[in-house]
């Protein structure tokens, strides 16, 4: 009976252990996909926030290109091809303008768009930094080798940074930003 009773407690243990075990390679398995995951999502936000900058950018120059066209349209329309000949031109013209709004809706959306990505970037450490935890944490010690895991380098799923913050980080120092050179 005493037999029995030993036998049932090690199967019990053995159970315990591999469902622990099974539990552990879930938790991994569900971090490396959410970090791979993440880092995907990282590069089509980087992407999206780029393009829209970029077409953003376009605006401005079609604008001026159509306004162009209004203005000698205008001017032509006023005083013909040759345009006014008179020495001295007492008229109130009304000329179009290029509208600065163009510039502070380009930088809102930059604002945003670098808010957004910043907000990415800061999910994919809080999900390295999750993983990195279970893969130290005890069941890491032994199962982790066991199920071979990580699986990922975890390098390769570094966030995006810029020249200027690496070398702040590797010297310690930060120069203050300029916006313009004088």
């Amino acid at each position: 009976m005493v037999k029995w009773g030993v036998i049932g407690v090690v199967a019990l243990f053995v159970v315990v252990y591999f469902g622990s075990a099974f539990g552990y390679r879930g938790d991994c398995v569900r971090a490396e996909a959410g970090i791979k995951a993440q880092y995907k999502a990282n590069q089509s936000s980087y992407d999206a926030m780029w393009k829209t900058f970029k077409e953003m950018a376009q605006v401005p120059e079609m604008y001026v290109a159509d306004m162009r066209k209004v203005w000698d349209g205008a001017i032509q329309g006023r005083y013909g091809a040759e345009g006014s000949k008179a020495v001295f031109q007492f008229i109130k013209e009304h000329n179009p303008t290029l509208d600065p709004s163009l510039y502070t809706r380009l930088q809102s959306a930059i604002e945003a768009g670098r808010n957004r990505f910043n907000a990415d970037q800061q999910q994919l450490l809080a999900k390295k930094q999750a993983y990195e935890v279970v893969l130290e944490g005890n069941r890491g010690a032994v199962v982790g080798m066991w199920f071979g895991f990580p699986k990922i380098d975890l390098d390769e799923y570094d966030i995006v940074t810029s020249d200027q913050t690496a070398e702040a980080f590797a010297t310690k120092k930060a120069a203050e930003v300029k916006l313009r050179d004088e």
